[in-house]
C-alpha cells in the first residue's frame, strides 16, 4: 500500500479471506460451508490467471520493480496462509461434521476395503477410457498441460529403469466424485484422483509406481486484441480463445515432496521458467466442491422463495404497466419472471416494431436470446450489442452470437479496446402514428442464471428522457468508435462512461462539499462491488476532509484508506458475505434534503471508468427511490455479515449490540412483506 491506496491486489485477497471466513463459520449449514470452499478456490485461480501475470509484469519494470516484487512476495505469503487455513478447515471441522451424519470423504487416506472392489469396477467400465499416458523420460516426447487441467506425476520402475510418467486425471469428462453408500450404512465419497491413483497398477503391469504426485498449471488469461481489427470479431474471437488456453504458466501447483530429480525434468519439459511454484494439498481444483455428491436440506440454507410481484397483472401487458407507472424489482428476493416476461411479450406483440438490448454475460440455455431469436424471426428490428470480450463468457457469448446472426438479429461488437458493460434494453412500440418507448436499465446482467444467485435491481420504465438517451446510446454504438466529441450527446439523465460519469460524479461530490462548507448537512451513500480509481477516491478524501459523511459498503476491492485523520475520518467502509453475491452499484447524495438517487453498471475502479461503456441511471419514482433507500439503510445496519474495512484490518468484526441484524434476510422480509401488504390491498 501507499500512504493514500491500499493495494488492490492485498485488497482483493482480503475479500477472499472473508469468503474463506464464511466456511469457518459453524452456524452456517455445513454443505453452504464446504461451497464457500469452492468459491474460495475458484476465486483464488482466477487471481492466478488474471492478477498475478500482472504483478510479475509490473515487477520487471525498473522504476516499479522493487514495489511491485514486494507486492507479490506479500500475496504469496498471504496466499500461503490462507491454503493452509483452507486445510484446516475442511480437514478438521468440515470433515468430522460430515461423518456426523454418516458421510465420509476419503480425503488423503487409503480407500476403505468395504468399497475398494466397488472402485475398481468404476475404474475399468468409466474411467479407463479417459486416461493418457505421456513418458517424459523419452527425449522425443513433449507435452503441454493443459490451463487448470489434473494430473499425476509418476516414477515407473520398470526391469531396474526409471521413467517420470505424466497421467491425466479425467475430471473435465468425468465426475469429480464417486459416491457410493454401502453395506455398513455410511455414504463413502471420493475424489476421481484417488480411483486413479488406486488403479495405477492396471495401467502399469510388469512395472513398480514408486512416486504419485498430483500438479496442475494454471496460465495466463489475459486476451490481447489490437486496437484496430478490420476482419470479422466474431472469428477472432473464436481463435484467441483457443489461443488463451496455451497462455504462459503463471503457477506450478503441487502435491509436496516431488524429488529434486523430476522437478528438474518437468521444468524442462513443461517450459515452467515463468511459473511460481507452490506446494498444495493432495488435491487441487477444490472449487469442484461446488458439485458435492450429497444433499440434505437440514444442511443447507433454508430456501427464500422468490417473491412474486402482484403489483404486475397477467392480463395486462408489461409495455402498459410500465407506461403507468416504473418498477423496480430486487432480485433474487423477487421472482426474475417479469424481465423474462417482458423479452417475450415484445417478441410476440405484433405491434413492437424495434427491440435493442446489451448483453455482456449470457446464461448458458438463455431465454432472453431466445425470446430475441423468436422477435427477429417474427418480422422485428432486433438490435443487440454482444460483448464478445466478457471475460471467460467469450464462448459462450460467440456461440449464442452466431445463432441470433443466422435468425437475423443485427449485431453490434464493440471495438477491441473498449468493452460495453452496461445493461440497457429499450423495446419501441406502434400506437397509431406514434411509437411508444418503454426500456429496462439494470445493475446487472440479462442473465436468469446469475439473477438468482447475485443481487441485483432492474427498473422498468417509460419515462421519455431516460429512453430516448439510450436510444442515442444505441446510435453512438453503432458506429463503433471511441466518443471523440462526449459533449455532442448531451446525456441530462444517464451517466455514460466515456461521456459524462466521471465528471457528473465529481459534480455531485463536489455539491455535497459545498453544502458542508456551508454548514448544512451532507452526507454520501455509495455501494459497489469494486473502488479502486484515484481520482474519485481523492474526491471522497476531499469530501471528508470538508465535513461530508460518507459510508462505502465496499464488497471486494477497497484501494480507500478510511479512518486516517486529516484525510478519511468522515468515510466508514463495510463489507458484506452472505448467501448471495452483493452485485448492485447505489449512489445516494444527500443534496440538502433532496436526495439524489442513482443506480448502475459501474463499479469505480480505472476499467469501468476509462475502459468500458457504463451506464448509471436515476431514480425519479419517489415510491421507487424510498424502497431502494430502505434496502441500503438496512445493508448499513448488518452487524452479522458485514465486517468493517479499517486503516488496519480489511476484515474487522462488528458488535452485534442490542440488536443483530442480518441484511440480506431483512431484505427478503421487507420485500416478501410489502408484497404481502400489496395482495391483501387487491383482496
Amino acid at each position: 500500500m501507499t500512504n493514500s491506496f491500499f493495494n488492490r491486489d492485498i485488497s482483493w485477497l482480503s475479500f477472499n479471506e472473508r469468503v474463506l471466513e464464511e466456511a469457518a463459520r459453524e452456524n452456517i449449514p455445513l454443505l453452504e460451508r464446504i461451497k464457500f470452499l469452492s468459491i474460495y478456490s475458484s476465486n483464488l485461480d482466477e487471481f492466478f490467471r488474471v492478477r498475478m501475470p500482472v504483478i510479475k509484469a509490473l515487477g520487471k519494470i525498473e522504476k516499479k520493480q522493487k514495489d511491485n516484487n514486494i507486492i507479490a512476495e506479500n500475496a504469496s505469503a498471504i496466499i500461503n496462509i490462507q491454503q493452509a487455513r483452507f486445510g484446516n478447515i475442511l480437514t478438521q471441522s468440515i470433515l468430522p461434521r460430515l461423518e456426523d451424519h454418516k458421510v465420509h470423504l476419503i480425503y488423503n487416506e487409503p480407500l476403505p476395503k468395504i468399497i475398494q472392489d466397488d472402485i475398481r469396477e468404476y475404474f475399468l467400465n468409466e474411467v479407463l477410457a479417459f486416461l493418457q499416458l505421456v513418458n517424459l523420460s523419452d527425449e522425443t516426447i513433449g507435452f503441454f498441460p493443459e490451463n487448470n487441467k489434473l494430473y499425476f506425476l509418476l516414477n515407473v520402475v520398470k526391469d531396474g529403469e526409471e521413467h517420470t510418467i505424466i497421467v491425466n486425471i479425467p475430471s473435465d469428462q468425468l465426475p469429480r466424485f464417486y459416491s457410493k453408500r454401502a453395506e455398513d450404512g455410511i455414504l463413502y465419497i471420493v475424489f476421481l484422483d484417488d480411483i486413479v491413483r488406486y488403479n495405477t497398477d492396471l495401467l502399469f503391469k510388469g512395472s513398480v509406481v514408486t512416486e504419485c504426485f498430483s500438479f496442475k498449471v494454471t496460465r495466463d488469461a489475459e486476451i490481447d486484441l489490437a486496437d484496430e481489427y478490420s476482419g470479422d470479431l466474431l472469428d477472432q474471437i473464436s481463435r484467441v480463445i483457443l489461443k488463451r488456453e496455451q497462455g504462459l504458466a503463471t503457477r506450478f501447483l503441487h502435491q509436496p515432496g516431488i524429488p529434486g530429480t523430476m522437478f528438474k525434468i518437468i521444468n524442462n519439459k513443461l517450459n515452467l521458467k515463468h511459473a511460481q511454484f507452490m506446494e498444495g494439498g493432495v488435491y487441487h481444483n477444490l472449487k469442484d466442491l461446488m458439485n458435492f455428491p450429497y444433499f440434505n436440506r437440514d444442511l443447507s440454507y433454508k430456501k427464500w422463495e422468490p417473491v412474486r410481484v402482484s403489483s404486475i397483472k397477467a392480463a395486462l401487458p408489461m409495455c402498459q404497466q410500465i407506461a403507468h407507472k416504473d418498477l423496480i424489482f430486487h432480485t433474487p428476493y423477487h421472482s426474475y419472471n417479469p424481465v423474462l416476461r417482458f423479452f417475450n411479450e415484445a417478441a410476440t406483440n405484433a405491434d413492437v416494431e424495434e427491440i435493442y438490448v446489451t448483453l455482456y454475460r449470457v446464461a448458458s440455455n438463455s431465454r432472453i436470446v431466445n425470446a430475441l431469436i423468436t422477435a427477429a424471426k417474427n418480422g422485428k428490428k432486433v438490435t443487440v450489442l454482444v460483448e464478445l470480450k466478457a471475460r471467460f463468457d467469450e464462448a459462450n457469448n460467440v456461440k449464442w452470437a452466431r445463432k441470433m446472426k443466422e435468425a437475423g438479429v443485427r449485431l453490434i461488437y464493440s471495438i477491441s479496446s473498449l468493452k460495453v458493460h452496461a445493461k440497457i434494453a429499450l423495446v419501441k412500440k406502434r400506437d397509431g402514428t406514434r411509437l411508444k418507448y418503454t426500456g429496462l436499465l439494470a445493475t446487472g446482467n440479462f442473465n436468469e442464471k446469475t439473477a438468482s444467485l447475485y443481487t441485483d435491481h432492474i427498473l422498468m420504465t417509460s419515462h421519455k428522457g431516460i429512453l430516448r438517451e439510450i436510444e442515442l446510446l444505441f446510435i453512438f454504438l453503432a458506429r463503433k468508435e471511441r466518443p471523440k466529441s462526449p459533449e455532442l450527446i448531451p446525456f441530462k439523465y444517464l451517466l455514460v462512461s466515456q461521456f459524462n460519469l466521471l465528471s457528473r460524479f465529481l459534480e455531485l461530490l463536489d455539491r455535497e462539499i459545498s453544502f458542508a462548507n456551508q454548514g448544512k448537512e451532507a452526507a454520501v451513500t455509495i455501494k459497489l462491488n469494486n473502488l479502486e480509481e484515484q481520482v474519485l477516491i481523492s474526491k471522497l478524501y476531499e469530501a471528508s476532509a470538508a465535513g461530508v459523511k460518507i459510508s462505502l459498503i465496499v464488497r471486494g476491492i477497497c484501494c480507500l484508506i478510511p479512518g486516517v485523520e486529516g484525510m478519511s475520518e468522515n468515510i466508514k467502509v463495510r463489507r458484506i458475505v452472505d448467501r448471495y453475491l452483493e452485485h448492485g452499484r447505489i449512489f445516494l447524495f444527500n443534496n440538502g434534503g433532496e436526495q439524489q438517487l442513482f443506480l448502475g453498471s459501474a463499479d469505480w475502479m480505472n476499467r469501468n471508468i476509462y475502459r468500458r461503456i457504463e451506464v448509471c441511471f436515476p431514480i425519479l419514482d419517489g415510491d421507487v427511490k424510498k424502497e431502494i433507500i430502505s434496502i441500503l439503510n438496512l445493508q448499513l445496519m448488518d452487524n452479522i455479515q458485514a465486517v468493517n474495512i479499517t486503516s488496519s484490518d480489511m476484515n474487522a468484526p462488528l458488535s452485534t449490540g442490542n440488536r443483530a441484524v442480518q441484511s440480506q434476510k431483512a431484505i427478503y422480509d421487507l420485500i416478501y412483506s410489502k408484497n404481502d401488504q400489496i395482495t391483501t390491498e387487491h383482496d
